[in-house]
């Protein structure tokens, strides 16, 4: 590798992200806040889940290049499940399989890459389970390499993956900063021996960025327009694990009992015929203060609606971030991987509660669901305090002075390995 480049030349980053879009949208704003200082990214992924990214900023296309690599075929996978939310839960382990098979092509990739003439990567970044691309990073000498943990834990084999990634790494680098945990953050300067770096939490825009609705004419945001200002629940638990039958039903019947208006983006069950998805006479039942949607929903045009009250929300890193950037207080009902210890640390932040739990199953009650609602978006002594605490926090999350200051600090340690 030539280190000869002064610290002023670009440099060539290769972004690989996780298949799930809740991992490939925020590598698509770190790619477009390192285009925008200058920096040359690949970014690299599957053909179907580039071809569903929304487009970059114009002013920063030419130095961002997409490389589609094929995912190979698994028998049992569904044809084009190229993403998490393309793939029932229970063939998640046929993806992980389909997803190592990656090995072979990027290892191509980096060859290429690294060829004579061509600018030559000077760092990946992947994710926490892509081991087979850090040993790509060295096999063909690309000396600076890091792990990027984008989201917290997910898929299998955990401890393999991630120990594997550490040892092949030269930095971690979290979705988080100082101003986010101030508590804990400076306690980990290190994890697996290796340098931890603050990326910002990578915020999307509030004025109208990615996925918000332009022209107003979404038939979601037209119902919202015709609602209370702070009236409307929004319930929306994310886009890879969707609740069983039973658990929608509790959420429906929770939601019913509550009074309040809500606004359902619901991912179904799969295998589950449309006439079972909710309890009988439920959409009947409360016609004109709740709309159920499953297709897809512009989250951010929801959650920026003056009508939203409150956040009903699986606590997946990218919805806490996105709820919070509008000072909205959450309704917490977690589901897997992250999303409990992200719930317990939002209300340890007392900005909402959790739905409650059975200790020994997990499973919630509609009555548990419909006073944990009642408690956050119900105008009384508890929601004031929640939405106080919540208008506190979106100070942190809006700070954009603060994210892109991340970003730079993080461009000079990177720099500072070429040095």
């Amino acid at each position: 590798m030539d280190n000869s480049s002064s610290s002023s030349s670009p440099l060539h980053v290769v972004i690989c992200p996780w298949l799930a879009f809740g991992h490939l949208l925020p590598c698509l704003d770190l790619a477009e806040r390192l285009a925008s200082r200058g920096h040359l990214v690949s970014f690299v992924s599957t053909p179907r889940n580039i071809a569903r990214l929304p487009p970059v900023r114009p002013a920063v296309a030419p130095l961002v290049e997409f490389v589609a690599l094929p995912l190979p075929h698994v028998e049992g996978l569904p044809e084009g499940a190229e993403s998490t939310n393309d793939v029932p839960y229970e063939k998640f382990e046929l993806h992980r399989k389909a997803f190592d098979g990656l090995a072979a092509p990027f290892s191509e990739f980096m060859g290429a890459a690294c060829a004579e003439g061509a600018k030559k990567p000077d760092w990946i970044i992947v994710d926490v389970f892509h081991h087979w691309a850090s040993a790509s990073a060295i096999e063909h000498k690309v000396e600076r390499r890091k792990l990027a943990r984008t989201l917290r834990e997910s898929g299998m084999s955990i401890a393999e993956r991630v120990s594997l990634t550490l040892q092949r790494c030269n930095l971690v680098v979290i979705r988080s900063c100082l101003e986010w945990e101030p508590e804990s953050f400076p306690q980990l300067a290190t994890l697996g021996g290796k340098p931890v770096v603050p990326l910002g939490l990578l915020p999307p825009s509030p004025e109208g960025g990615r996925g918000v609705s332009k022209d107003g004419e979404d038939a979601t945001v037209r119902w919202l327009d015709a609602q209370l200002a702070k009236s409307v629940v929004y319930v929306a638990l994310g886009s890879e694990v969707p609740l069983r039958t039973e658990q929608v039903h509790e959420l429906a019947l929770g939601l019913e009992l509550a009074g309040t208006r809500f606004f359902w983006a619901l991912r179904k069950p799969s295998g589950v015929p449309d006439v079972d998805v909710l309890p009988s006479g439920f959409e009947e039942r409360t016609r004109g203060r709740g709309l159920v949607v499953t297709g897809w929903v512009p989250q951010i045009s929801v959650l920026a609606h003056g009508a939203v009250a409150a956040f009903l929300t699986h606590c997946g890193w990218n919805s806490t971030i996105e709820g919070l950037l509008f000072g909205h207080p959450l309704i917490m009902l977690p589901i897997f991987g992250d999303q409990g210890p992200n719930a317990r640390l939002m209300e340890a932040r007392k900005v909402g509660v959790q739905v409650p739990r059975n200790e020994n199953d997990g499973s919630f009650h509609r009555d548990g669901v419909a006073a944990a609602v009642q408690a956050v978006a119900v105008e009384d002594e508890s929601r004031r305090i929640f939405v106080g605490n919540a208008k506190r926090m979106q100070e942190i999350v809006a700070d954009s002075e603060c994210h892109e200051r991340c970003i730079d600090d993080f461009i000079q340690k990177l720099r500072s390995y070429q040095e």
